[in-house]
């Protein structure tokens, strides 16, 4: 019997109108373009508007996608929404877009593993497919983590933007997704978190006391051994060589992360999709806006290899090496 892949057959993307400068927070906080450039490559971030969700960025990402697709909502097996930006507790913001999209009746859930959270819910979509349990699968990462920012901590503040990302997967006979690899490791929690929550309960502050805390230069560490070995995993699980790799499709938190993992791979910039100067860190949202950017600006170009890896809190780490 022949193998069963999943392939990606769209992508689409959505970002908030409304985009802020490095300059525009010069206003509000003491920091410097120049600082936040030099330290993380981003010029700008996308800030979602009063009222507008988690769930609405995702929808219209998957609006977008299935329209490049080709493919009905309603053709639907399965919805894996990878967010740690909820729109509310429950439903899940899957179900939330499930039906707008009019996909009432297939399987829709989120997963939260911070800014892994697309590849995790890539990895269990591939998963379904290749089980054969499901032909059609809509992949979303989507955020608005600048509903949990202070913009008085500089350190913080500066990182983070809202936006998402879709892809439509397809069983299919021809090679696509050829590995996929995840890992946590939660004894990192404290590196990077949000400390508030429904069963450790909120705090009696502005928004609920709902802040990201980090210890960058630690987590900056731990990223860059973490996604070297990672790289390596994955390239070993797919039977592949570095050489083989026409696109490098990293998480878009850091430009110096990014540099070390190309430098890993012994591949020049030129191949490295690169993002974080436009939207900052979007989380869940990151990979797949680079992965539609690639795709939609005629980078990336059917047959190529992929390599897509992400990192967050948890500590989080995945990854996926395609075919396009």
């Amino acid at each position: 019997m022949a193998p069963i892949y999943s392939r990606i057959i769209a992508t689409g993307s959505a970002l908030p109108e409304r985009a802020v400068s490095n300059v525009d927070l010069e206003k509000i906080v003491d920091t410097s373009d120049e600082w936040i450039r030099t330290r993380t490559g981003i010029r700008q971030r996308h800030i979602a508007a009063d009222g507008e969700t988690t769930g609405d960025l995702a929808f219209l990402a998957a609006q977008r996608a299935l329209e490049a697709a080709g493919v009905k909502a309603s053709e639907l097996d399965l919805i894996v929404l990878g967010t740690t930006t909820p729109d509310i507790i429950f439903p899940s913001t899957a179900c939330l877009v499930q039906h707008r999209l009019g996909a009432n009746g297939c399987a829709a859930f989120d997963v939260n593993a911070a800014c892994s959270g697309f590849m995790y819910a890539l990895g269990i979509a591939d998963k379904f497919i290749k089980s054969g349990q499901s032909k059609k699968v809509l992949v979303i990462g989507a955020e608005t983590l600048t509903r949990m920012i202070d913009w008085n901590e500089r350190e913080t503040c500066v990182l983070f933007g809202d936006g998402a990302g879709a892809v439509v997967l397809e069983a299919s006979g021809e090679p696509g997704v050829y590995a996929t690899c995840m890992h946590a490791d939660g004894g990192y929690k404290e590196l990077l978190w949000n400390p508030v929550g429904v069963s450790v309960g909120f705090k009696d502050e502005p928004n609920h006391g709902v802040r990201i805390k980090m210890a960058g230069r630690e987590v900056f560490k731990v990223a860059v051994k973490t996604l070297d070995a990672l790289v390596e995993e994955t390239l070993q699980a797919a039977g592949m060589q570095a050489s083989q790799i026409d696109w490098l499709i990293p998480h878009q938190a850091n430009l110096r992360i990014i540099e070390a993992t190309a430098k890993r791979l012994d591949m020049p910039m030129e191949r490295v999709i690169v993002t974080v100067d436009q939207h900052a860190n979007t989380s869940s949202g990151s990979v797949p806006l680079a992965l539609d950017y690639a795709v939609r600006s005629g980078k990336v170009q059917r047959g190529q290899n992929l390599l897509l890896e992400a990192f967050g809190g948890g500590f989080t780490w995945a990854s996926a090496l395609l075919r396009y």
